[in-house]
């Protein structure tokens, strides 16, 4: 590992020459353990061309010295120093600095500013976001390892959906079962809807009763070394309408459509039209979700973000969610979602829980 820490190091200096930056502040929790190694929280990252720094307090020190890869571990006594002045004792020979703009409140950093009175600064967004969206074989690895605990857990979790039982109910089982399968947290908040609930694209669970013929769609993921899987089913219990038949097969046949021509080189925005074209061809595109999908890795929902003005060519080593949904009002809505890896030459899928439409 320490030697993948100083190749996404190296990287992150290579992009501040050539924005004539001298060093970075980094500020995003993902960011900074993306470069450093460290988990924790209460923490900020400074990058100059030949050193690293991550400043902390007494709750984390110790965990950011074992931790930390190539970092200097500065612990900040909170009552006698201010962020700003620690932040400038360590921007020596320093003129110009880039900062995670998207990760910090106005207050705080104009707070830094005063400190910084002799240090021209830049606010900097997706500088090392960009680095992230290609994952190295390690990253892969671990999404892999979370998908699969998430697979394993939906498979556990089947043969309780029955009449009677509540979304809260499965919720929880679920997110247990992922958690004793070795899931270190949740991806996110599980989504779990039944029937007409089912609309809400990221609704919450309740306390609603499944019944027969209700429309169930639950979005779940695990986590592995901070490393997010992301997988949304849907199903229908006992018995289907020809409707929700209808529905359901539109959303695997966009599913399938954007799926099948994925490779490196492919503009990420040809997909989301291959996929918006069987959803407008029905009867239900004007209930269809504006999105397709998203990067996924040390954040939920990371670039790129797959759309109708979605710029990005698909390279090797981007993990993606295909996801297209149909959401009917106080119907039921349907959405299938797999995570994607990108290889050199077309995709592999990562999540293999079967989508039987009845259960």
């Amino acid at each position: 590992m320490k030697v993948i820490y100083q190749q996404r190091q190296s990287q992150c200096r290579t992009q501040l020459i050539e924005q004539k930056l001298d060093a970075l502040l980094v500020l995003g929790f993902e960011n900074l353990r993306y470069l450093s190694g460290f988990s924790g929280h209460a923490a900020y990252g400074i990058i100059t061309q030949d050193h690293n720094f991550l400043i902390t307090d007494y709750r984390y020190a110790e965990q950011a010295m074992n931790e930390c890869s190539d970092f200097e571990v500065i612990t900040r006594d909170r009552e006698k120093e201010s962020l700003g002045s620690c932040i400038k004792r360590h921007l020596k020979h320093v003129t110009r600095l880039g900062f995670d703009a998207a990760f910090i409140n106005v207050s705080m950093w104009q707070a830094i500013c005063e400190a910084l009175d002799n240090v021209e600064t830049q606010a900097i967004t997706g500088l090392i976001e960009r680095q992230r969206m290609v994952k190295d074989h390690w990253e892969i690895k671990q999404t892999k390892l979370a998908a699969a605990i998430s697979d394993q857990a939906l498979n556990e979790l089947m043969p309780y959906f029955v009449e009677g039982a509540t979304e809260r109910d499965l919720a929880l089982e679920l997110e247990y079962r992922m958690q004793k399968l070795g899931s270190e947290g949740l991806a996110f908040d599980t989504i779990m809807l039944f029937a007409q609930r089912s609309s809400l694209p990221h609704g919450i669970p309740g306390e609603q009763k499944l019944k027969n013929g209700d429309f169930i769609t639950l979005d779940f993921g695990a986590v592995i070394n901070g490393y997010r899987s992301d997988m949304t089913r849907s199903y229908i219990l006992a018995e289907a309408s020809s409707k929700q038949r209808e529905i359901y097969n539109t959303v695997v046949q966009a599913q399938q459509a954007a799926i099948e021509i994925l490779k490196p080189g492919l503009p990420a925005v040809e997909a989301y039209k291959a996929a918006r074209e069987v959803l407008n061809a029905s009867k239900y595109g004007k209930w269809a979700g504006d999105g397709l999908g998203h990067g996924v890795g040390l954040f939920l929902h990371e670039a790129p973000i797959i759309g109708p003005n979605c710029d990005y060519v698909l390279e090797p080593g981007n993990i993606i969610t295909i996801e297209p949904g149909i959401y009917i009002p106080d119907f039921g809505g349907v959405r299938l979602e797999d995570d994607i890896l990108i290889t050199q030459d077309d995709y592999q899928v990562l999540t293999h829980a079967p989508k039987p439409f009845i259960i």
